[in-house]
C-alpha cells in the first residue's frame, strides 16, 4: 500500500514510521527544512555570542506518556538518557508546594502522588486532605464527568491553596487553559493517566520527565534517519485531489498517487486543504463538515521567554512561579542543570507562558521583571522570546473535535483530532500512530 503523509511534526512522524513498520510505501512530506513542528529545535546565540540552541517552546512529558516513550524507544532514543526524570514535584522558589519525599520515589501509582500530597510544605492538614478525598472520588467515578463542567466547576470544593498552587498550574500547562474555562472531562483523563496509570520503564505515570536535549533530538532526528529517502523536506503540498479509490497530491512542478493520504498538518492548512477537495465534489457532505468542525476551534497561546546571566543556577531544574497581573510566567527551568555537560546552556533559563496574551516585547519585559522579583534575578538578558499564537486548541467543555477518519482513504493526524488527551506530544503521537494503523488496515 502506496501512502502520502503530509506535515512532519510529530503526528506526521509517528504515523510514517508506523505505516512503514506495518509495511507500506510511505513517502513523507515537509514544507520546512525541519521536522518537528511546533516541538521543535531552533538555533540561537546568548548575548555574549556564544551560540547554542533552544525549542521553539520548552516542553515537559510525563511517565504516562508511554506511546510517545516507546516511539522514542523503538526509534533508538534512549529516554532514560534524553529525559530528566523526577518525582511529581511543583516546587516554588521558597521550598513550598508539592514535592514527592525521597523515600516515596519508587512507590506506585497512585502512592507516590498520595505521600506528595500528604507531605505537601506550607499546606494545612485540612488542604491535603481534602486533595486526597477529591482524587479519591474521582477515582471512583471511572474519572467521568458531565461534559459541560470546567475544572474549577469540577473542583469548586477545594481550598484556595490548593487551587492555587496546585490545580490551576497543572490545568494550565496540561490544558494551556485557565481552571475556569478548562474542560474537566479532559482533564479528569489527564489526571487519571498520570495519578493512577502506568508508568513507563522506571518511571512513575506521574514523574516528570523533562528534556534534556533539544526537542528535534527527542524524536524528529531519529525519525527522519529511520525514514531516510522516504521523507521530504522544504516539499510543499499544494492539492490535494481524489483520484479513482486513491488521492493525488501536488507541488510546484510534482504530482504523486497514493492508495491512502493522512493530512498531518496544524488545524488551519489542513481544514483549508480539505475544504477544497469539496470544490470539485460539492455533494460530499462528510469532508464539508470536516473542514467547517476544523475551521471552529479556538486556539490559545504559549510563549517561552528565553534569558541567561553567568553563573544563574535556581534551586530545581524546574520551579513553580506565582503567577498574576505583571507575573505572567507558571514556570521557569533551568537548561543548564539539565544539560551540565553542554557549556552553551550554562546559566540559559526558559520562562514558560501558558495561555499567554498580550505582545512578546511586553511579555518579555514583564517576565524579567517577575524573575527578578520572585527569584532574585536582576542581571538576565533575554535571548529570545517564542511566541507560539496558535500553540493549542482551546480545550473547552463538551468540544467536538474532528474525526481521524475524513473520507475513504483520507485520514487526518495531530493533536487537535478526536482523542482523549489535549494538545500535548502524547496527543500527537497518539493520533499519527492511530492514522497509520487505520489507513493500513483499510
Amino acid at each position: 500500500m502506496k501512502i502520502g503523509i503530509v506535515g512532519a511534526g510529530w503526528a506526521g512522524l509517528a504515523a510514517a514510521v508506523e505505516a512503514m513498520a506495518l509495511g507500506a510505501d510511505v513517502t513523507l512530506f515537509e514544507a520546512t527544512r525541519a521536522p518537528g513542528g511546533r516541538a521543535r529545535a531552533l538555533p540561537a546565540h546568548r548575548p555574549d555570542g556564544v551560540p547554542l540552541r533552544l525549542d521553539n517552546g520548552q516542553h515537559i512529558l510525563i511517565g504516562a506518556y508511554r506511546e510517545t516513550l516507546g516511539l522514542m524507544q523503538r526509534l533508538g532514543v534512549a529516554p532514560e538518557q534524553s529525559l530528566l526524570g523526577t518525582p511529581l514535584s511543583l516546587p516554588y522558589p521558597d521550598g513550598s508546594g508539592l514535592q514527592t519525599p525521597a523515600w516515596a520515589a519508587r512507590w506506585p501509582a497512585p502512592l507516590d502522588a498520595v505521600a506528595a500530597i500528604l507531605t505537601a510544605r506550607g499546606w494545612r492538614g485540612s488542604e491535603r486532605l481534602a486533595l486526597v478525598r477529591a482524587s479519591l472520588a474521582w477515582q471512583r467515578s471511572g474519572f467521568v464527568c458531565a461534559p459541560a463542567l470546567t475544572v474549577g466547576e469540577l473542583c469548586r470544593a477545594l481550598p484556595g491553596r490548593v487551587m492555587d498552587e496546585l490545580i490551576e498550574p497543572l490545568c494550565v500547562s496540561a490544558l494551556n487553559l485557565p481552571a475556569t474555562q478548562a474542560s474537566a472531562q479532559v482533564f479528569l483523563t489527564v489526571m487519571r493517566d498520570a495519578l493512577f496509570g502506568q508508568g513507563f520503564g522506571r518511571w512513575s505515570a506521574s514523574a516528570l520527565l523533562l528534556p534534556r536535549e533539544d526537542l528535534g533530538a527527542l524524536l524528529p532526528d531519529a525519525a527522519c534517519r529511520r525514514l531516510g529517502a522516504r521523507v521530504r523536506l522544504g516539499t510543499r503540498v499544494a492539492m490535494l485531489t481524489e483520484q479513482g479509490p486513491g488521492w493525488t497530491l501536488a507541488g510546484d512542478g510534482w504530482s504523486e498517487n497514493f492508495d491512502r493520504v493522512i493530512w498531518a498538518t496544524a488545524a488551519s492548512p489542513a481544514a483549508s486543504a480539505i475544504g477544497a477537495t469539496t470544490e470539485a465534489n460539492p455533494s460530499d457532505a462528510a469532508r464539508r463538515d470536516w473542514a467547517a468542525q476544523t475551521r471552529q476551534l479556538d486556539f490559545t497561546a504559549i510563549t517561552t521567554v528565553y534569558a541567561w546571566a553567568p553563573g544563574v543556577r535556581l534551586s530545581a531544574p524546574m520551579v513553580a512561579l506565582r503567577s498574576g497581573p505583571g507575573a505572567p510566567a507558571q514556570f521557569a527551568f533551568d537548561r543548564g542543570q539539565l544539560r551540565p555537560n553542554d557549556a552553551s546552556a550554562q546559566g540559559v533559563l526558559a520562562f514558560v507562558i501558558s495561555a499567554s496574551e498580550g505582545e512578546r516585547d511586553e511579555l518579555q519585559q514583564r517576565v524579567l521583571a517577575q524573575a527578578a522579583q520572585q527569584l532574585g534575578l536582576r542581571n538576565l538578558q533575554a535571548i529570545q522570546t517564542v511566541v507560539e499564537k496558535r500553540a493549542t486548541f482551546a480545550c473547552t467543555p463538551a468540544l467536538q473535535r474532528p474525526a481521524i477518519a475524513i473520507a475513504p482513504g483520507l485520514l487526518a493526524a495531530g493533536d487537535y483530532v478526536d482523542g482523549p488527551y489535549p494538545a500535548t506530544i502524547e496527543g500527537a503521537v497518539r493520533s499519527g500512530l492511530a492514522a497509520a494503523r487505520l489507513a493500513c488496515a483499510a
